[in-house]
């Protein structure tokens, strides 16, 4: 693969912008100046694999709801009442994915490794900065596959016209309010949070924002300083809500039940979240080219071991010829975990690129994750450019 080094995005930039986390703890840059070149050829391959595997996703959590597989993918028993509403009613749109990829440069196959569908980050560095430090340093920032912004735009018109087109929201809108949440004391999450708000707001909504803690919740709805929201956006996992939150995950089920609101991103996201789908997308699609070989059982030669749900790579290990080659520790140890095949990342010198590719109603857009063997808390965000 090859690299164009630039010198980085302004530090006074990025803090007049809110975005704080730019200089990592040993003081090294989150966001180095460099971004990824890429053939045009290539972001169209990421775009047409994200799009083919969302259907694909889409078949695999119908098999696990038709089969009761909810167990297998480690789902709480507290939220598939909420995961069958959500799937069974268009209303609870799928506002925002993250696909990441192995592969896909120079001629190295593009491969699934996970689908972040709930709540992924990186979403302000992707649609944002990547096209800022092209546009600081005086080249064609449109010369990226990066549409997200747009595209997020549009998906957020879809909660209302619930169809690919959007040319009916302002007839069909009638002052419908979104309220966008993340917990209080993440500079990254909130960040992320107030992006997605301003995109809704840009595109027609009233948006308010609250740190999770203060909003109120009843059977009657979602309020916030006595207003009743009818959308509420949390970046919060709802494993988490399941797990640390059991009284609020029933009081989300009952306000879908009796349609008092609309919880973005839907719960069925969980779903596509649970790295245990990985196994059941090998049952239904075995050996597709886009795919790794998982199984609920270790696999004879390389492999990766992932727990069903995590985080920055927490508690994942890569087992070669038998032996533990990389491995990070975490909370996450407790749950399940499942036994993917193990595949190289892009690489550059001895530094290793994983593909992020945004996904709102369809592939919008491209990044990288550079770091070791493992991507985790410390890996770097890169961008690219569309150079034949």
């Amino acid at each position: 693969m090859t690299l164009l080094n630039l010198p980085p995005l302004q530090k006074s930039y990025l803090e007049s912008i809110g975005f704080s986390w730019h200089t990592d703890a040993d003081g090294s840059d989150y966001l180095p100046g460099e971004v990824v070149q890429v053939k045009a050829s290539e972001a169209n391959a990421y775009y047409e694999a994200a799009n083919e595997l969302y259907d694909m996703f889409t078949a695999a959590a119908q098999n696990v709801i038709d089969n009761d597989r909810f167990g297998e993918l480690g789902i709480p028993f507290n939220l598939i009442d909420a995961i069958k509403m959500s799937w069974e009613n268009e209303v609870h749109w799928h506002l925002y994915g993250r696909f990441d990829f192995a592969g896909g440069l120079d001629g190295q196959p593009i491969k699934l490794l996970e689908f972040n569908a709930d709540t992924p980050t990186s979403l302000f560095e992707s649609a944002i900065l990547q096209w800022a430090l092209l546009k600081q340093n005086g080249l064609d920032e449109a010369a990226q596959f990066n549409s997200i912004y747009e595209s997020l735009l549009d998906n957020f018109k879809r909660l209302i016209t619930l169809e690919e087109s959007v040319e009916s929201f302002e007839e069909h809108y009638q002052g419908w309010k979104i309220l966008f949440s993340s917990v209080a004391g993440s500079d990254e999450e909130e960040l992320t949070t107030r992006l997605l708000a301003h995109i809704a707001h840009e595109a027609g909504f009233e948006t308010a924002f609250a740190h999770a803690d203060a909003v109120e919740f009843s059977p009657e709805g979602i309020f916030h300083n006595g207003q009743n929201y009818e959308y509420w956006f949390k970046l919060i996992p709802w494993e988490d809500i399941a797990i640390d939150e059991g009284e609020l995950a029933l009081l989300l089920t009952q306000i879908m039940r009796h349609q008092k609101a609309i919880i973005l991103n839907p719960a069925y996201t969980l779903l596509f979240q649970s790295k245990g789908i990985l196994k059941v997308l090998w049952e239904l699609y075995p050996n597709h080219p886009l795919l790794l070989e998982t199984s609920s059982e270790p696999l004879e030669g390389d492999y990766v071991k992932k727990p069903l749900f995590g985080r920055e790579g927490a508690n994942v290990s890569i087992i070669k010829d038998g032996r533990t080659a990389c491995e990070n520790v975490g909370p996450y140890g407790n749950g399940g975990f499942i036994y993917q095949r193990y595949t190289p990342l892009n690489s550059h010198e001895s530094e290793s690129y994983q593909a992020g590719v945004f996904f709102a109603y369809e592939g919008c857009g491209l990044g990288f994750r550079k770091g070791g063997l493992i991507m985790d808390n410390a890996s770097k965000f890169v961008g690219h450019i569309i150079k034949d």
